[in-house]
């Protein structure tokens, strides 16, 4: 199963940390797997491309864990604040079809 953590301070989102795997299907047809990496690679990319903004991140090195933090001196942090946001809805669409393979927690 797919660990999702959001952490928020003061309602922002400062950082998430994604874990495990869906195993929900064979390896290279696990859509779970696949959706959960292609939103949050594509919203990392995102920021990366459209608010020229440095994110710190940690990746395992056989996949299965990506932990990506906001630092505060970020500038456009509005707009990184919206894809971020955006990012958790798509999760939680994904959490709301296959629940059984993904949980989503804020802390």
């Amino acid at each position: 199963m797919i660990q999702a953590t959001i952490y928020r301070n003061d309602n922002r989102i400062t950082a998430f940390k994604l874990s495990g795997h869906a195993d929900s299907g064979p390896y290279g047809y696990d859509l779970v797997c696949a959706g959960v990496s292609a939103v949050s690679i594509g919203t990392v990319n995102a920021v990366f491309s459209l608010c020229n903004a440095e994110l710190q991140i940690e990746q395992g090195e056989d996949g299965g864990y990506l932990y990506v933090q906001i630092p505060d001196t970020v500038n456009n942090m509005e707009q990184v604040q919206l894809l971020f946001e955006g990012m958790l809805v798509s999760l939680q669409s994904i959490e709301n079809e296959y629940g059984e393979f993904i949980t989503i927690r804020t802390i």
